[in-house]
């Protein structure tokens, strides 16, 4: 089975972690397709010096992957401390260097792939200068990731339009022909409007998607989130992603039902952040399959999907429904 994961953040990389050791099973070749929006932080930074698209995503999912010793995974996350360096980690100055030298962001996202062994390709949406940009539904138009998600926290209004700059980026080949080419597509876990929506909002992406005959399957967040999906059920998830990605389908929805424990929930509330409620009936009812599971960890101190109990209800997915019509 050829498999394509698209969206970023910290949702991509714990769903690759996971589906990493099915690679040579039951996932014959394993696809990252990640946004390079961000604009935060020590990416948003290199971003404004270097002009290149955001790195951190990229570098999160580069170890998310890979099956390199552990020190050179922590020397890729490691952060530095102190003036001029601080807050940058490792893995994105590295990737920044290695763009600059090469000429090439994607040469750069391979190179580091090779040096960290990965258990499968990650491929950038785009590898232009890309900003994500919405318009509010009080007039307000924003720009940059951060900017959106920090102007959604004031709850003075909710995003009713949103675009990247330019709007004609083009994706790489290597990621139209992996959805092409894919048996099963899956978006999410991450910030819907943030991390997973930009990358349908490259047309070749999204076009890709439409022509694939891969099966889709959307992957619902665990906990709102303050600023993008305030109170937003696992319906409204859906046909939120419909709606804004222009994507006229999918095939399944993966929904957890698993309550985090009320020292934690209250953690959680007291930030603004909910669980999503699993209105499962409501999305049955439009004739898609709903896999609804308890797919959180039980030891984290936060609520987050849980990387093999995630790909193991992937795996069952894949054996019961998608490659039936492959």
């Amino acid at each position: 089975m050829k498999a394509v994961a698209v969206g970023g953040g910290t949702g991509l990389s714990t769903l690759l972690k996971g589906l990493k050791k099915e690679v040579g099973n039951t996932i014959k070749e394993l696809t990252a397709i990640v946004t390079v929006a961000d604009s935060g932080g020590s990416t948003g930074r290199l971003r404004k010096i270097y002009q290149i698209p955001a790195p951190g995503d990229i570098r999160n999912c580069i170890v998310a992957l890979s099956e390199s010793e552990d020190i050179m995974q922590e020397l890729f996350q490691y952060r530095f401390k102190g003036d001029g360096l601080d807050g940058h980690a490792f893995g994105n100055l590295f990737l920044t260097a290695l763009t600059d030298i090469t000429g090439n962001f994607l040469e750069a996202v391979k190179l580091t792939s090779q040096i960290l062994r990965t258990k499968g390709d990650i491929v950038p949406s785009t590898v232009e200068n890309v900003h994500l940009v919405a318009k509010f539904n009080d007039g307000k138009v924003v720009e940059g990731e951060e900017e959106i998600t920090e102007y959604g926290k004031k709850r003075v209004a909710k995003i009713e339009d949103i675009w990247i700059e330019p709007k004609e980026a083009k994706a790489p080949i290597e990621a139209i022909a992996s959805i092409e080419t894919a048996d099963i597509i899956l978006f999410g876990p991450g910030s819907l409007f943030t991390s997973i929506i930009p990358n349908l909002l490259i047309k070749d992406i999204r076009d890709a998607v439409k022509r694939s005959s891969a099966y889709r399957v959307f992957i619902v967040n665990a906990m709102t989130q303050p600023g993008e999906t305030d109170g937003f059920t696992a319906y409204d998830h859906l046909r939120t992603f419909l709606n804004f990605s222009g994507l006229d389908r999918v095939d399944a929805v993966i929904i957890n039902t698993k309550m985090p424990p009320n020292d934690i929930l209250h953690k959680y509330l007291e930030q603004g952040q909910e669980p999503v409620v699993p209105d499962i009936a409501k999305i049955a009812k439009e004739g898609i399959s709903v896999y609804a599971e308890d797919l959180i960890g039980d030891k984290n101190s936060y609520v987050r999907h849980d990387p093999d109990r995630l790909t193991d209800l992937i795996v069952k997915i894949v054996r019961n429904e998608a490659l039936s019509g492959v």
